[in-house]
């Protein structure tokens, strides 16, 4: 088992540079499916998910060309469902986006539950929904589900809540039917808006991105098309947290700080400042972090989930308490019980919100990660921690920040990826 050893308590300096989009990056990959000509995907962070998704198309029959350390062409001229590899969709939430690449290119298909983060409850009801008013049935069985795309038609689809994923395979399988399809309620993050890019580049005619309302005039025949993935942002928002807590003037590379308002708005409030240039954002320290009234997660472009533990973990390095509601899922507070293990205050008031108090001298001791963004804000703690702390379940990190320890040692960071027996 791999574990992350870090000694805390050093301030950091330099660059470190943002990879591609993990939440562009799966999406894109499914939608590659669309098409039987080559896509060339560039700009791929190398991560555990993507790698992942790589397999189950590759299971599926499609062909997978690294044309460089970052570039993929993917070619799914013959591909069969029936084969892919079920215990890969099981470990894989990002493994859903296949129900609307998969409904426009075959009539029949089944498919095996998707695993993910343990973060509360993530129905798929807003999928299928969405699926079923373009013509799509699924029915549900013990295992997973059953597909019939036979009926699959271009509509006005308004789905029940603003979910991403669920945009995302409306969109797939909209681009794919020739005729308009109207999306109302649609996600409008950037990584959304980046699959709609694709999908233009594809063939498909798409108005509104980056809007909560999409009009999508879809073609049969769509071709191969060569995409670069935008910049990540949640990484970006770790690594500025990061800069804020540890009081570090570090520069976060292929940063944009128009993904980022409202994180930025917030840092600004704990009494941190910005150098924003074209391509990097440099953190100011603040001389005294100051705690916030409230951090509420939203829908973008509110403060993502994904960047909640982070902000939580800065919380416990700021004069005050700060009160923490994350309305979107039930089981981001997760890390609460491990920063507790290295001396923060955290009251848990329900399964939604937390008031941290602060300021609070961290302690280095052995920890453990339960999810992605979980792992990333433990590491900011233990950067920010007296003494050693280790990181257990070190693959949930991996899943969506590539050789995270590699880049932090770039900017000084005490951070070791060792063997645990």
């Amino acid at each position: 088992m791999e574990v992350f050893a870090i000694q805390g308590g050093k301030k950091l300096k330099g660059e470190i540079v943002v990879c591609g989009s993990k939440n562009a990056t799966t999406p894109i990959l499914a939608a590659t499916l669309l098409t039987k000509e080559t896509c060339v995907i560039s700009n791929i962070p190398l991560i555990e998910d993507v790698f992942r998704m790589l397999e189950i198309l590759e299971s599926m029959g499609a062909v997978v060309e690294w044309r460089g350390k970052r570039t993929v062409a993917v070619t799914a001229k013959d591909i069969d469902p029936a084969k892919m590899d079920t215990e890969l969709v099981k470990q894989l939430r990002s493994s859903i986006l296949l129900w609307g690449s998969l409904s426009a290119r075959f009539d029949h298909f089944s498919f095996y539950r998707p695993g993910g983060c343990l973060i509360g409850a993530r129905p798929v009801d807003t999928h299928l929904d969405a699926l079923e008013k373009l013509g799509v049935r699924i029915k549900s069985q013990k295992k997973g589900y059953v597909v019939d795309a036979t009926k699959r038609h271009p509509a006005t689809v308004v789905l029940r809540e603003f979910s991403v994923t669920g945009t995302e395979n409306a969109m797939m399988l909209a681009a794919s039917m020739p005729g308009k399809t109207v999306i109302k309620i649609a996600a409008a993050e950037p990584h959304v808006a980046d699959l709609g890019k694709f999908l233009i580049a594809m063939g498909a005619k798409i108005i509104g991105l980056g809007t909560n309302q999409l009009e999508i005039q879809g073609t049969k025949k769509l071709a191969g098309a060569t995409h670069t993935i935008i910049p990540d942002a949640n990484e970006a928002a770790t690594f500025l947290i990061l800069g804020a807590a540890t009081g570090s003037a570090i520069t976060v590379r292929h940063a944009r700080a128009e993904h980022l308002d409202l994180v930025l708005e917030k840092l600004r409030e704990f009494g941190v400042a910005f150098d924003i240039q074209k391509n990097s954002i440099t953190v100011v320290p603040a001389k005294k972090l100051r705690a916030v009234t409230r951090i509420n997660t939203q829908v973008y472009p509110g403060i993502p989930t994904d960047v909640q533990a982070p902000f939580g973990v800065l919380a416990t390095q700021a004069e005050g308490k700060t009160f923490v509601f994350d309305t979107l899922f039930e089981g981001r507070f997760n890390y609460v019980s491990e920063i507790e293990k290295m001396g923060g205050q955290i009251e848990v008031l329900n399964p939604h919100q937390v008031v941290v108090s602060g300021k609070m001298p961290l302690t280095g001791t052995v920890i453990k990660s339960y999810d992605l963004r979980a792992g990333a804000a433990l590491i900011i703690a233990a950067l920010c921690a007296q003494g050693k702390t280790v990181i257990e379940e070190i693959y949930q990190v991996d899943r969506g920040y590539e050789r995270i320890e590699e880049r932090l040692q770039k900017i000084g960071a005490q951070i070791m990826r060792q063997q645990r027996l």
